[in-house]
């Protein structure tokens, strides 16, 4: 072996152990765990293992231009743009939980608590109304 090729694999060596070091050591925000988690959920919640297993087609265009993204035939189908609406829905769930739980850094200004948790209500209403309303278009 060549002293350039032993120089070159020891300095590989350490820069992959210093590498490694950093990784072990890093402390990742608390903010960016809770988001990585909260999307992982709505993932798996809207259906994303199947869209990636299945790969079902977007929609499908009817007679007259119109787009049907419910599947009428089969309990077992779904488009990936209904995994994507449905997604979407529960972010919006999401969003109003969070938005729900920042009125109550507020309790010595009561006006803007109340606001806070009324938008969040707002939203949570509006999503679950949304799901259900998804949920009784698909199985009628």
């Amino acid at each position: 072996m060549s002293k350039w090729f032993s120089k070159r694999i020891s300095s590989l060596a350490f820069s992959l152990q210093k590498t490694y070091g950093r990784i072990v050591t890093a402390k990742p925000s608390i903010f960016v765990v809770a988001a990585a988690v909260v999307a992982a959920s709505l993932f798996l919640l809207g259906g994303g293992i199947y869209d990636i297993l299945i790969k079902p087609i977007v929609a499908i265009v009817a007679s007259g231009g119109r787009i049907i993204s419910f599947y009428p035939f089969g309990l077992t189908e779904q488009f990936l743009s209904e995994s994507i609406i449905i997604m979407v829905f529960y972010a919006i769930g999401v969003v109003g939980f969070l938005i729900a739980y920042r009125s109550t850094k507020y309790a010595y200004n009561p006006r803007l608590a109340y606001r806070f948790l009324l938008v969040g209500c707002a939203l949570l209403l509006v999503a679950y109304i949304l799901v259900e309303q998804n949920l009784i278009a698909r199985f009628g």
